[in-house]
């Protein structure tokens, strides 16, 4: 099967590797870019992330942006959408098209209230049972990206 679909994977301040490298694995199989925004917890040489990522590195477009408003501003015409725990929106609720971008913060705190509050209206949840604190992110960029190329074939 063909993907003819392609989605921007944006992760803020990632902090642990291993979900970095499973992340990029998961952009080179689906065709979509991924963006390393802020500051990262590890070194983009580091030996977990080249493990997790396997020999798909080399099919993966990546970039870094050292902030959001950058990224924004490079793309003034995409719609972002904000993964958070915080939202009662569903990401199951919205039509995504190629192009827009899906945003998930640092996998011990999320994307910041500031963020969130700015972006309310494309701020969505991926629904949980009550009491657990999230999702792992690799898990959940998974989750919404695969939303994302079922919703448009």
């Amino acid at each position: 099967m063909k993907i003819n679909n392609f989605y921007n994977i944006v992760l803020f301040e990632p902090e642990i590797p291993q979900n970095t490298g499973n992340i990029a694995r998961l952009c080179a199989c689906s065709g979509a870019k991924l963006f390393l925004v802020g500051k990262l917890g590890f070194s983009l040489s580091d030996k977990y992330l080249k493990r997790a990522g396997l020999d798909y590195w080399n099919s993966v477009e990546i970039k870094k942006y050292d902030s959001l408003n950058d990224l924004k501003n490079e793309y003034p015409n995409s719609d972002f959408y904000y993964l958070t725990t915080k939202s009662k929106q569903k990401y199951t609720d919205f039509k995504f098209k190629n192009g827009d971008f899906f945003v998930f913060g640092p996998e011990t705190r999320g994307i910041s209230e500031s963020i969130l509050n700015e972006n309310s209206d494309t701020a969505l949840t991926i629904p949980m049972l009550d009491g657990q604190r999230s999702l792992n992110l690799s898990n959940s960029v998974a989750i919404v990206l695969y939303e994302a190329i079922r919703q448009n074939g």
